[in-house]
């Protein structure tokens, strides 16, 4: 009886330690994934691998992005970025695990689109939490530094800057593959790799843009923008007295000119030229045009030319117009001292219609 008990808690340790054994080699790996963020872009996984496009873009973040992104307007291009989640799984006993990310193959013209991180340490729903990512395996980018089982928000971007001249570039590059690589914390161990490729449909490609507003210079009359720009002149006369703040005459045959400087600001990226020109027309001339005439000069002092009054005959301001510039001009108005059954008191307005042409 004694030997028959033995045997039968012999064979019982043997199916526990079975037990046991079955349970460890269940025990999942340690892996990560990428998620879709509330809010943020969706990929496609094909294997262990990511599929993504961030669509039709411009570097002065004109139009509406494709859904799940973010355009920020920055000061030398824009920025398109999408939060995303990390999810690690499979870490045991207190294990951690990082995960780091580089551009294993860039975009090919990585002076048109320039790939960003953001770290889950920071806030990935703003500009501000992004950086450059690293395009050098040995020194990666950090998306994820110290994790457990769990689900942390990090975020991938692509900054478009201002590129005119001969790197510019616009058009389809979807080339671009990031690596991410998840790591044990303790001993550098490379636990799982995945891809990220900007290859998915749409296209991601890159479109020029082109960008003209117009602003209060100092001492000139405000410039409005409540719908289009608008400027307004107040009480003018013949002779040239009284003009309202913001507002200088000069003498002008068979009258005045009430003159206001006025800043011009162009932008433009995505071309092959540097240099942009800047027209002005009479799109809508004033009812009582023998009286008040739109003028522009270069100079406070003058000389003031009459504005063309059609898109053919339109005023070149300049031809050499730089991005991001900011280009000082006078309008004037030309009001004549004329009498008798020519002459006008009351209200009146014009509308002139400014044009950026890139070549």
């Amino acid at each position: 009886m004694y030997w028959a008990s033995c045997v039968g808690s012999h064979r019982t340790l043997i199916i526990l330690f079975l037990v046991i054994l079955a349970a460890r080699q269940a025990q999942a790996a340690p892996s990560f994934s990428l998620l879709q963020a509330p809010g943020g872009l969706g990929g496609t996984l094909v294997g262990s691998n990511y599929l993504n496009t961030f669509g039709t873009m411009n570097a002065l973040g004109l139009g509406t992005p494709q859904g799940g992104l973010t355009v920020a307007v920055l000061a030398n291009g824009a920025l398109y970025f999408t939060p995303f989640q990390v999810r690690f799984r499979g870490l045991v006993g207190g294990q951690r695990a990082s995960l780091t990310a580089y551009v294993s193959t860039n975009f090919t013209h990585p002076l048109a689109q320039v790939i960003q991180n953001c770290p889950s340490t920071a806030t990935c729903t703003t500009s501000g939490g992004f950086s450059t990512m690293s395009t050098v395996q040995a020194a990666p980018s950090v998306v994820v530094a110290n994790g457990g089982n769990a689900t942390v928000t990090s975020g991938i971007g692509i900054f478009l800057p201002d590129n005119n001249g001969a790197t510019a570039f616009s058009g389809v590059d979807n080339t671009a593959i990031v690596t991410y690589v998840m790591r044990d914390v303790a001993n550098n161990a490379v636990l799982q790799t995945a891809t990220w490729s900007f290859n998915a449909t749409p296209n991601n490609t890159v479109q020029t843009a082109v960008k003209l507003t117009l602003a209060t210079a100092a001492g000139g009359l405000t410039v409005t923008t409540a719908a289009d720009y608008s400027m307004n002149f107040g009480n003018v006369n013949g002779l040239g007295f009284g003009p309202g703040a913001g507002l200088t005459t000069v003498a002008a045959a068979g009258g005045v000119v009430y003159s206001t400087p006025y800043l011009l600001n162009p932008v433009f990226t995505d071309f092959t030229s540097t240099t942009a020109t800047i027209k002005v027309f009479v799109s809508t001339n004033f009812a009582h045009p023998a009286v008040l005439q739109a003028r522009d000069a270069a100079a406070s002092s003058g000389p003031y030319n009459n504005i063309g009054l059609t898109a053919g005959t339109a005023t070149q301001i300049t031809a050499a117009a730089a991005n991001r510039s900011s280009i000082t001009r006078f309008l004037g108005l030309f009001v004549s001292n004329v009498n008798g059954a020519t002459s006008f008191r009351g209200n009146d307005s014009a509308i002139l219609t400014f044009t950026l042409t890139v070549p």
